[in-house]
């Protein structure tokens, strides 16, 4: 019987083996380091906050994967030796298969600073992170204060965690306003204000130098690379993004970059070795998209189509139009096609911003200055319909349909307040701004 086996239990490998499974009747091993069986894990934060218990962020019942005939194995995979097609683990023992699938997701991206080695001194990513993230910040009284180093996604859902358990919470942020990097500068300057109402001290176009410790071992503070200042804390979180976890793969023959290099079909350079998720990286980035997405659904779309490739049935990755959602303390953003952050903006890209005098509601949608076609839209505190966008990018329509027609994406629980109005009536008296 052909074995398949999957290095990694998150979204894209636990996806890639659910479809398989589907599909026939061939021998599938799951490997993972981490944990025994497949969790959420942007669910992890709300395990730490008490919304959610540890076996709620298990999608499946531990029954279920027995029952599907996929079998459990927790090692960790030291190296590959695709000539042989045989994994070896670190504890010495070793695995053969016919075909391999390598979904290692990402680990936490740091730079070198000194003091990454102390004890508080931690990223947000894996099941391992949240424990230790109880046992170095458990409360206000045995961590009164920590610093959070980048913003993005995962930075802000680290100071929601903190501030839960009323802990102080100081964020290191290199750009002008908060996450820049990805966003419009008017919306940053929004988001950097509403974090900042829920007691989050953003230091704005500021840097970490070092990371200081005390005789035992133990964070005691950073310094500011700017101003040399020392800022006490009793944890450091790392949140400068993230990096495929690709190290085993060296000597392995298996190229790589950022990340493990792969086609449209997930094909690495090695027959019979595909890498789908947050480690694999495209040989040819999709349009507008980064060659390594490390998202959630993109995890998952990649799981199913190289279960159908090894089924049998050749099949090639189309994510189709961008799309993401997230949330910042208590604003929900969703994000459909391509609204580029100042640093990445083309020339033809004209953005339409409007803001509710509350500050809590915001959007930006994105044109073509000429031919006037709708480019994407940012939301802020204003829910919408992913089927609908998604629809209007394929049809290409203009910026001026989208206006007129905003109020069938709307998305709002009934007897919410609707803004499109007050939104076209600002669009039609905006001049064009790039």
């Amino acid at each position: 019987m052909e074995h398949i086996v999957i290095i990694g239990n998150g979204i894209a490998g636990v996806t890639a083996a659910r479809h398989i499974r589907k599909l026939s009747d061939k021998k599938i091993t799951i490997i993972s380091a981490e944990t025994d069986y497949f969790f959420s894990r942007t669910a992890l934060m709300y395990v730490y906050m008490g919304h959610m218990r540890w076996e709620n962020i298990k999608p499946y019942e531990d029954w279920f994967w027995e029952k599907n005939r996929l079998e459990l194995l927790t090692g960790y995979v030291k190296s590959i030796d695709p000539k042989k097609s045989t994994l070896h683990f670190a504890d010495g023992g070793h695995m053969s298969y016919d075909q391999l699938i390598i979904a290692s997701g990402s680990t936490t991206n740091t730079f070198g600073w000194k003091g990454l080695e102390l004890e508080g001194v931690q990223g947000l990513v894996t099941k391992g992170d949240l424990e230790m993230l109880e046992k170095n910040a458990p409360n206000k009284k045995i961590c009164p204060h920590a610093v959070i180093v980048g913003g993005g996604l995962i930075g802000v859902e680290l100071a929601e965690m903190l501030r839960t358990r009323e802990i102080e919470v100081t964020m290191l942020v290199r750009e002008k306003a908060f996450w820049t990097s990805a966003l419009p500068l008017a919306e940053g300057e929004l988001l950097s204000q509403h974090i900042q109402s829920h007691g989050v001290t953003i230091l704005h176009e500021t840097n970490l130098d070092t990371i200081l410790g005390d005789a035992n071992g133990k964070v005691q503070g950073v310094v500011i690379k700017e101003t040399q200042e020392e800022l006490a804390c009793n944890l450091v979180g790392i949140t400068t993004g993230v990096k495929p976890n690709i190290a085993f793969l060296d000597g392995s023959g298996i190229e790589t970059d950022k990340g493990i290099l792969v086609n449209r079909k997930l094909e690495t350079n090695i027959p019979n070795i595909y890498a789908i998720g947050d480690c694999a990286q495209q040989r040819e980035p999709i349009g507008n998209r980064a060659a390594v997405e490390a998202v959630w659904y993109t995890g998952r779309m990649m799981g199913e189509v190289v279960a159908q490739t090894i089924c049998g049935r050749e099949t090639t990755y189309n994510p189709g139009h961008w799309f993401n959602s997230a949330k910042f303390f208590d604003i929900e953003f969703q994000t459909y096609g391509w609204v580029q952050p100042k640093s990445r903006r083309k020339d033809y890209e004209a953005q339409f911003h409007w803001k509710h005098k509350d500050h809590t509601k915001f959007m930006t949608l994105a044109y073509h200055k000429e031919q006037r076609t709708f480019l994407g839209i940012n939301t802020f505190g204003i829910r919408m319909k992913h089927e609908v966008f998604d629809r209007w990018l394929t049809e290409e329509r203009s910026i001026d349909f989208v206006i007129e027609h905003l109020k069938e994406a709307n998305f709002d629980p009934e007897f919410y307040i609707h803004h499109e109005e007050e939104i076209r009536n600002a669009f039609n008296n905006t001049p064009v701004t790039a």
